[in-house]
C-alpha cells in the first residue's frame, strides 16, 4: 500500500463503514496524522475501524445513531496496531518500504522543495532573521538543487526523515514568532475541539492531536506547507 494515500484511505474507509459522506472534523484529521507519525500501519487502522463498527453494531439500539467521528475507532485502532505488532506483522506498510515505488519523479520532488523554499522565504509571519528560518530555507534550496542539476539525489526515506525534522523546526518558528493573543485562541479551539471525546483517548494520544492540531492551524494562518513527502501535492 503507498503511504502516501494514508489520509485518504482512511477517511474513505472510515465513511464505508459510517455509510454516509461524512466530512472528518479537524479533531479526526489531527488524529490520522498522529498515527501517521506513529508508525502506525494502514492495515491496523482499517482493521481497527472494521472492529469498532463490529462493536457497534453488535450492540446497536434501533434510536442509536452510528459514530459521525473518526476518533471513536481510537481505543480500536491502537489494540489492532498493538496486536499487528505483537504478530509480527505489517512491517511492509511501513512508509519507508511504500515510497520506494511511490513514483515520485525528480522534478516533481524538485518543484516541491523549491516552492516550499520560497514560501517559507516570503511568509510575513516569520522572521527572516531567525537562525531557525534561515536553517530552513538553506536546506530547502540545498536539496532542491540536488534533484535540479543533475546531481545524485537524496533517497527518499533519508529525504523524507530530513524534511521531518524541518517541519519540527518551522513549527518552532511559527511557535516563536505567533503572539500570545493568536495562540490562546488556538489553544481554545483546540480545547472546545477535543472536549467531547477526551474519556475515549489516551492521554499519549491527547498529546499527539493537540500537537497536529496547532501544527496545522500554525501553517494554515502562515499560509505554509507541511515540510514532508506525505503531504506532496
Amino acid at each position: 500500500m503507498n503511504y502516501f494515500n494514508y489520509f485518504t484511505e482512511i477517511e474513505e474507509h472510515f465513511q464505508r463503514q459510517r455509510g454516509a459522506q461524512i466530512y472528518l472534523s479537524p479533531v479526526d484529521w489531527a488524529l490520522i496524522a498522529a498515527w501517521q507519525e506513529a508508525g502506525i500501519p494502514l492495515a491496523a487502522v482499517l482493521r481497527g475501524i472494521d472492529q469498532a463498527f463490529e462493536k457497534f453494531n453488535s450492540g446497536q439500539r434501533r434510536d442509536a445513531q452510528r459514530p459521525r467521528a473518526l476518533v471513536y475507532c481510537a481505543a480500536a485502532v491502537l489494540a489492532a496496531a498493538e496486536a499487528m505488532r505483537d504478530a509480527g506483522a505489517g512491517a511492509a506498510d511501513q512508509p519507508a518500504a511504500a515510497a520506494k515505488d511511490a513514483g515520485f519523479s525528480r522534478e516533481r520532488i524538485a518543484a516541491f522543495l523549491a516552492s516550499a523554499e520560497a514560501q517559507v522565504g516570503s511568509c510575513a509571519h516569520l522572521d527572516p532573521a531567525s537562525p531557525l528560518v534561515q536553517e530552513v530555507r538553506a536546506t530547502l534550496g540545498r536539496l532542491s538543487g540536488s534533484y535540479v542539476q543533475g546531481g545524485v539525489p537524496v533517497a527518499l526515506e533519508e529525504l523524507d526523515r530530513v524534511l521531518t525534522v524541518l517541519d519540527d523546526k518551522l513549527h518552532a518558528a511559527l511557535l516563536q514568532s505567533a503572539a500570545v493573543e493568536a495562540m490562546v485562541a488556538i489553544r481554545a479551539e483546540i480545547a472546545r475541539e477535543i472536549a467531547p471525546y477526551r474519556r475515549k483517548l489516551r492521554p499519549e494520544q491527547i498529546a499527539m492531536i493537540e500537537r497536529q492540531f496547532q501544527q496545522r492551524r500554525l501553517l494554515e494562518r502562515a499560509g505554509l506547507p507541511r515540510l514532508s513527502l506525505f503531504y506532496m501535492p
